[in-house]
């Protein structure tokens, strides 16, 4: 399923039936979602472009297309929503989506610079960008305005300071070598917009299958 976007670089569905391991390289999304996201639907339907969230598709897009890559996935339009057993699967397999890409882009909406924007950035605060920071081998940041802040590797310092992450965690190492408990802190002050989603959000961390009683994906 391809939609109208720079040219090199389209959507790359994954949706879980059709998941493969020789899935082709792909650039994902991390973001703060808005209230007026464009959807599945939306996509599938040709309609989407006048919703608020339709920028960060052509960033991620463009982004993409500059980095070679034929195809980048985005929460927002890849998962089918309406379907509680695509939820639940592909709220399970995100933690590896996060994995196995390429590059994961971060659209921070609030910050113009690293200083003193970055820190402050409500993308600290998420509970569901917690596996987007940690999973991706390669985790680059960039602001509203498209600009490049660095990657997690070049700010892992700050990136550390900022979260309580330890810079092993950051640089990929098994997370099963750091207890539950610090683990845990990791979310403490993390926040989500539905109660459940702070264990959902978790399930990647500890390595959890959990079936989802809510059809509601809100970061």
């Amino acid at each position: 399923m391809c939609c109208q976007m720079p040219p090199g670089a389209c959507y790359i569905p994954m949706r879980p039936a059709k998941m493969r391991r020789d899935a082709p390289p792909y650039a994902i999304l991390s973001h703060r979602w808005v209230d007026d996201e464009p959807t599945y639907q939306d996509i599938t339907n040709g309609t989407g472009k006048n919703k608020e969230g339709y920028e960060k598709l052509l960033f991620c897009g463009r982004q993409a297309a500059k980095d070679g890559l034929e195809y980048f996935w985005v929460d927002t339009v890849c998962i089918d929503k309406q379907s509680s057993a695509e939820l639940t699967s592909s709220l399970n397999s995100m933690f590896k989506w996060y994995r196995d890409s390429a590059k994961c882009y971060v659209y921070m909406s609030d910050v113009v610079s690293l200083e003193p924007d970055f820190p402050r950035s409500v993308w600290f605060t998420r509970g569901w960008t917690l596996q987007e920071l940690i999973a991706p081998k390669i985790v680059e940041f960039f602001s509203v305005d498209e600009h490049y802040l660095g990657d997690k590797m070049s700010l892992d310092g700050r990136i550390c300071s900022i979260t309580g992450i330890p810079v092993q965690a950051l640089h990929g190492q098994d997370l099963k070598s750091f207890s539950i408990d610090e683990r845990m802190r990791w979310v403490q002050n993390r926040t989500t917009t539905l109660e459940e989603d702070r264990s959902y959000c978790l399930l990647g961390i500890f390595g959890i299958f959990m079936p989802v009683v809510c059809l509601t994906y809100l970061d």
